[in-house]
């Protein structure tokens, strides 16, 4: 017999799944992912965390959507600062909506760290902390090893030259403290950011950018201290948090459902997908370069998920040509989270931005959290390049060399064997130095891609060698700094490069978006018919050569001479 009270309530959920209104929920613990991951095994991990997209195309479908009367987002983990910024910008168009948004967290960075996460959390209207926690605002420090010494004392000898002074990798192994240039280059760093941080907080929280620096010198401020001090509104539980943000966007019967941002996007856009080819919706095309650029196909930078995606030319070279060659595409977003790798894919990246500009379609460059070096390389050919003022950008220039370890196997005793042919056969043998003409073959080779780097960002950037030779050097900028120095046109996120290329296109604000290349499970498994098939440019899962394990204890880059080493994003 079926219950009756179970058959009432199964009919309740049901009605207030359709009439009730909605709190929006965002849970940050475990990060946003910027796409979906090329190869299946980080896909898969990847599947319960909110993607960038949804997120962004939730909140704003929520904005005027009479159902939705408050976002609440748990303020966890770590993000990049550009990625904070989006968030923010998508926050703030929420509020001046009329919706109510809220942050709450049971610390803002434990034991410190939690400039960014704070950062974030005070563009909302409320701001809750647990009575246990503390806001971490601490303010930004950058610190860089120089292992010289280690290296010296290991029986190891670092070569490298590079283009110019302010390409900093290669003194991170053959100095022993900041050189001038390098001090320099990283205090500024640090300055931008922190004046972002500021003058940001004191604009969403209603104090003067002095009174925050005060607070920022004084961090991390215990629970009371930054209720006291204005920086949280109540402190409070989650389960307060929760009642609080129900009792305020409930109907007249007090009910309201709770739906995670994602959810909600993919839920009420299922009648905004893209339409069938037949039906020919002129669309904006979305190419996600992320990682370590590489020649070949994209997937993971190395055999462990930790390491993270890669960039392969040969799909990104697939998706453009893909885009272009579709009469719906209209115009191009290429979505760039790159610190770098590989000169020659960096090159064959930007040739075909080069021909998509050609064809007619405008592409527009959304850069994430970094998008420097060979990041910068593959985005400056674009109509236009957005960037958050927190991106890390820049950084052009070029590094080459190796270590040599053959004091270190001395000293250990092994002895090394070699036969060669040809007077540059063992240039690149860890186990020696270089010679007077292979010396001559580098530096030649660092002069070419350095002139041919600061050619190609005067010639599609339109400034002058002086301009050029000014912002590069190897230098890295803020997209603050970059802005004002010219290599970025707009700061802003993914959402805005979307809207200047639909405003470019010709094409309605809510014209949709498709990401490329757009391939089916069924296609992944299907042999490719040629180059020009867009299933010929798979992920793969192998990123590394044979000498990866050894390039990996020296603490090499492995992504090639455009590559800004260490972790670049802002936390």
């Amino acid at each position: 017999m079926v219950d009756s009270g179970t058959v009432v309530s199964i009919i309740r959920q049901a009605r207030d799944r359709r009439t009730a209104p909605l709190v929006l929920e965002l849970d940050l613990t475990d990060g946003i992912v910027e796409t979906v991951p090329a190869d299946p095994l980080s896909a898969v991990l990847s599947m319960r965390r909110p993607h960038l997209r949804d997120v962004l195309d939730g909140l704003r479908r929520a904005r005027g959507d009479v159902r939705v009367r408050a976002l609440v987002v748990k303020v966890s983990g770590t993000l990049g600062l550009a990625m904070a910024q989006e968030l923010r910008g998508a926050v703030t168009a929420l509020r001046e909506a009329g919706k109510l948004t809220v942050a709450w967290s049971e610390t803002y960075g434990e034991s410190g760290r939690g400039s960014v996460p704070y950062y974030l959390a005070s563009a909302f209207d409320r701001v809750y902390l647990q009575p246990t926690g503390e806001v971490g605002l601490t303010g930004v420090a950058l610190e860089e090893p120089f292992l010289r010494g280690a290296l010296d004392k290991a029986g190891i000898e670092p070569v490298f030259a590079a283009r110019h002074e302010y390409k900093t990798m290669a003194n991170t192994f053959m100095e022993r403290a900041y050189t001038e240039a390098h001090r320099r280059s990283s205090q500024r760093l640090v300055d931008s950011i922190g004046e972002q941080l500021a003058a940001g907080i004191a604009e969403a929280r209603g104090l003067t950018v002095d009174k925050v620096r005060e607070l920022i010198d004084r961090g991390p401020l215990q629970a009371d201290e930054a209720l006291e001090a204005g920086l949280v509104d109540r402190l409070a539980y989650r389960d307060e948090v929760y009642d609080e943000v129900r009792k305020e966007a409930g109907g007249p019967d007090g009910r309201v459902q709770l739906r995670y941002v994602a959810r909600y996007n993919r839920s009420h856009g299922l009648a905004e997908r893209l339409p069938q080819p037949s039906r020919g919706r002129q669309v904006v095309a979305l190419i996600n370069g992320q990682g370590m650029i590489r020649l070949g196909r994209s997937g993971r930078g190395g055999p462990l998920p930790s390491q993270g995606p890669a960039m392969g030319s040969d799909t990104i070279g697939a998706a453009f040509r893909a885009a272009v060659r579709d009469e719906r595409v209209k115009a191009i977003v290429f979505r760039v989270n790159s610190p770098g790798g590989s000169a020659v894919a960096s090159d064959a990246i930007w040739r075909e931005v080069v021909l998509a500009r050609r064809s007619g379609k405008p592409v527009v460059v959304s850069m994430g959290n970094v998008a420097a070096s060979g990041g910068y390389y593959v985005s400056m050919a674009a109509d236009t390049i957005v960037a958050q003022p927190g991106t890390i950008t820049g950084s052009i220039g070029v590094v080459v060399g190796k270590a040599v370890i053959s004091e270190l196997l001395e000293r250990i005793g092994v002895a090394m064997g070699t036969v060669s042919d040809g007077e540059h056969a063992r240039m690149f043998s860890a186990t020696k130095g270089f010679t007077e003409s292979e010396w001559e073959r580098i530096q030649a080779s660092l002069d070419r891609v350095y002139a041919d780097f600061t050619a190609k960002v005067a010639e599609f950037r339109g400034l002058s060698a002086d301009q050029v030779d000014e912002m590069a050097r190897g230098r890295v900028w803020t997209g603050a700094d970059a802005k004002e120095g010219g290599l970025v046109d707009e700061l802003g996120g993914l959402d805005l490069a979307l809207d200047l290329a639909r405003k470019k296109a010709g094409l309605p604000v809510d014209a949709p978006v498709r990401g490329y290349p757009h391939i089916t499970p069924l296609e992944r498994l299907r042999p490719a018919e040629s180059s020009e098939d867009r299933t010929a440019a798979g992920a793969r899962f192998d990123g590394w050569g044979s000498l990866s394990a050894l390039a990996a204890r020296l603490g090499l880059p492995a992504g090639g001479p455009l590559t800004l080493p260490g972790n670049w994003e802002i936390r």
